[in-house]
């Protein structure tokens, strides 16, 4: 998806979704838009919703009230897809950003797809992987934590005999470099050369929640670069550079 021009609408599952991650999660959908419609769901007279309340002025979010007026169900799911679908019809936005780890999302996500509509997911690595796949680009949480956060995190958890060095830079499996080499492939021109924004492109196809931030690159050149198999191969046009990979 194009970032020029594109409106984009948030929806915030505020009983599925971490609000200190709100201006995190902002500043990542900000990179494939304009984020016009922000909105957070959930019954703000009940406690859960206080963490929310501070960052709706702050970050310009409306919040969107629905009672849970049945013991054990939640209002927020349908409420949120209702008004995603009002949005859709009248072509509001350009693309969505759903926040929530909640796979009852799964049809909005296709839905939206169907019309031809840029759909993006912010959930937990919980998040059921139908899901998951129903969108074009699915971003973790975990992904968009401070470092410091998240490796205090792992390391209390299930990777405590893991070196810093060595969780700052986790390995590829076998599997994501065979993911590497399938997009590329999906991407080379008759130079057998490659630009790395459309090997990205593809590996989002392949995989919407690939991202080169997880295993410790700043984003996808970076990560080219410390991959034994391949070259980049800087490419300046008008004092932009548009980097090239190639196998070695």
């Amino acid at each position: 998806m194009e970032k020029q021009n594109n409106n984009i609408a948030i929806l915030v599952d505020g009983d599925n979704a971490q609000a200190k991650l709100l201006e995190n999660i902002l500043e990542e959908v900000s990179k494939y838009g304009k984020v016009t419609i922000r909105r957070i769901y959930g019954d703000w007279t009940t406690p859960q919703m206080n963490s929310w309340k501070d960052l709706l002025n702050d970050l310009s979010f409306s919040p969107i009230q629905k009672f849970n007026y049945t013991t054990g169900k939640n209002s927020t799911d349908s409420s949120l897809i209702i008004d995603a679908m009002d949005i859709l019809h009248d072509k509001m936005v350009d693309g969505f950003c759903i926040v929530s780890s909640d796979s009852d999302y799964t049809g909005l996500a296709k839905r939206i797809r169907e019309e031809g509509i840029f759909v993006m997911g912010i959930g937990e690595k919980k998040t059921p992987n139908a899901f998951v796949q129903s969108c074009e680009i699915f971003t973790y949480c975990e992904t968009l934590m401070p470092k410091k956060a998240v490796k205090e995190r792992e390391v209390n958890s299930s990777r405590k005999n893991e070196t810093e060095e060595e969780y700052e830079n986790k390995k590829l499996t076998k599997k994501e470099i065979q993911l590497i080499d399938k997009a590329f492939e999906m991407s080379v021109d008759e130079e057998v050369e490659a630009y790395i924004s459309t090997v990205g492109g593809n590996l989002r196809k392949l995989n919407p929640s690939f991202d080169a931030r997880d295993y410790g690159f700043r984003n996808l050149t970076e990560l080219f670069k410390n991959l034994k198999t391949f070259d980049v191969i800087n490419n300046n046009v008008k004092g932009l550079n548009h980097p090239l990979v190639k196998k070695k």
